[in-house]
């Protein structure tokens, strides 16, 4: 098991600003950081070096939005989602990201008022495939993320990711599974575990309330539980979101604090991450 920090907990953007949080989050036993992939014009490779350097390994997360959506009708839209992710994918190569999670399957935020259609599974695989074999040529594998109904439509239950990712048929496409999502979604948290567990290759560990994870709601024996059960033994990344970016605040609906500060509840949520594994190999 691996153990990673999603910094989107602090910034959309590589910046220099984050080089002592990096090194606070490797001398607390972080074996990496989720990096966010929104601008593809930073000097990734050079990043990636500087991550080397503090002992760091490397997953990135990105989206898609409207103006790129893979699963719009038009032809054109889909064309640059695919683009999108392609321009993104060798970012992740230059940093030397290992896996890039997210909801790059269809426009984050974005409805139809309706669920999706057929029409519109069949333009994601397509997009995901031509995706997943560009992943396949640069070395990165993509973990494609469900998320809750009211952020996107296209995909919300495991199972249905699962499905997808059966479907779309290459190697580099694989699912990742998100504690928060599905405690919205699933009616049963082992069962949609135990659903995806051909197909899941990375977890965020993400409280209720997107704050500390151990601090809330989420059904935690079940979901350490089934992961035990299942064998998992990939990456274990905290996601947690905050009020340091207005934007980001924003877009994850986050309008009061609810921890004391980013670094405590890093080295809170680490610890009870490996405290729920540890008891579990007893």
């Amino acid at each position: 098991m691996k153990y990673g920090m999603n910094l989107l907990l602090w910034t959309g953007e590589l910046n220099d600003g984050l080089m002592p949080i990096l090194e606070k989050l490797k001398s607390f036993g972080f074996d990496g950081v989720e990096i966010p992939i929104f601008n593809t014009e930073l000097d990734y490779a050079a990043w990636g070096k500087r991550l080397d350097a503090i002992g760091l390994e490397r997953t990135a997360v990105t989206v898609r939005n409207v103006d790129d959506n893979p699963i719009s009708p038009d032809a054109a839209v889909r064309r640059k989602g695919i683009e999108g992710n392609k321009r993104m994918l060798d970012c992740c190569a230059a940093a030397g990201v290992q896996t890039v999670v997210g909801p790059y399957h269809s426009a984050l935020g974005h409805f139809t008022g309706s669920g999706r259609t057929n029409d519109e599974w069949k333009w994601g695989i397509d997009s995901m495939r031509e995706t997943a074999e560009y992943a396949g040529k640069v070395g990165v594998l993509l973990g494609i993320e469900p998320l809750n109904r009211f952020e996107v439509y296209f995909l919300n239950a495991q199972a249905d990711a699962a499905e997808f990712c059966r479907q779309v048929g290459h190697p580099s496409c694989r699912m990742m599974y998100d504690t928060f999502h599905s405690n919205i979604e699933e009616k049963s948290i082992r069962k949609a575990i135990h659903d995806i567990q051909d197909m899941v290759c990375h977890i965020h560990i993400s409280e209720n309330d997107r704050s500390t994870p151990g601090a809330g709601n989420v059904r935690w024996d079940e979901n350490f539980d089934a992961i035990q059960e299942i064998g998992y033994d990939g990456w274990l990344v905290i996601e947690a979101f905050g009020l340091a970016l207005p934007e980001l605040a924003a877009a994850t609906k986050i309008w009061r604090r609810m921890f004391d500060n980013e670094l405590t509840l890093a080295q809170e949520g680490l610890a009870f991450m490996k405290s729920q594994v540890e008891k579990r190999r007893k």
